[in-house]
């Protein structure tokens, strides 16, 4: 027997069908992170949509992802250009746990939306329609729509978030205009209602735990805080 990602293998025949039928109860609960174990926390009915771009900051992605997911947010990192694995902004490759077309069709309301940053990443979800959709029915509803680092200028490109508070990589200060928003500065996250935006790398894990506490909870949000020894160490 090997085991692969989510997957069980057989090298040989299998003669029993109750043992086939374990099988495939086993292979469900290994793809879809289910167990009957009361020691590992359950995923609560929250859902987070993560959009993984070419060129996106590898550490803004796998941070923000990493945090929900202690939170017990039901997170999926979505492909923008497909399910294939993305090089991103300093050479590492992801991948995505599905298309951003499949995430979008299977479930078009998620509780939050987030845009990972990087330069290039940044750019490509600017450019790209389906994500101006997401964002623009997300706001509608009334959900989170959160970016962090360059990520919030796609939020000028599509039109939405106007007349918030918001934060970016100090580089991109500029191509965020004072006459639709309200930029701030010496800040690690800004929160205004629904809209959270972050500052970089560095500020990922600040970042999470806003999205987490919004989310689920100030408890679980210090819960995540304490058990990443993020302060207090």
């Amino acid at each position: 027997m090997v085991f692969g990602v989510g997957r069980i293998f057989w090298k040989k025949p299998l003669q029993s069908k109750s043992l086939v039928q374990n099988l495939f109860i086993a292979q469900y609960r290994l793809q879809y992170h289910y167990s009957t174990d009361k020691k590992v926390p359950k995923m609560s009915n929250k859902t987070a949509l993560v959009i993984l771009a070419q060129g996106a900051e590898e550490m803004e992605t796998v941070i923000t992802v990493d945090m929900l997911r202690r939170g017990g947010v039901n997170v999926i990192l979505a492909g923008l250009d497909g399910k294939e694995p993305v090089l991103c902004s300093r050479q590492v490759t992801l991948v995505p746990d599905v298309a951003l077309a499949e995430a979008y069709a299977h479930n078009p309301l998620y509780d939050a939306v987030i845009l990972p940053g990087g330069l290039e990443g940044s750019e490509r979800l600017s450019k790209s329609p389906m994500v101006g959709t997401i964002l623009k029915n997300h706001e509608m509803a009334n959900k989170i729509i959160a970016a962090i680092c360059a990520a919030p200028t796609a939020f000028v490109a599509h039109g939405v978030c106007a007349n918030k508070k918001l934060t970016s990589y100090p580089t991109t200060k500029d191509k965020i205009p004072t006459d639709c928003y309200t930029y701030v500065e010496g800040s690690r996250v800004v929160v205004d209602c629904n809209v959270v935006t972050s500052r970089g790398p560095g500020t990922a894990y600040w970042f999470g735990l806003a999205l987490i506490e919004l989310l689920a909870g100030k408890e679980k949000a210090e819960q995540v805080e304490k058990g990443m020894i993020i302060s207090g160490y």
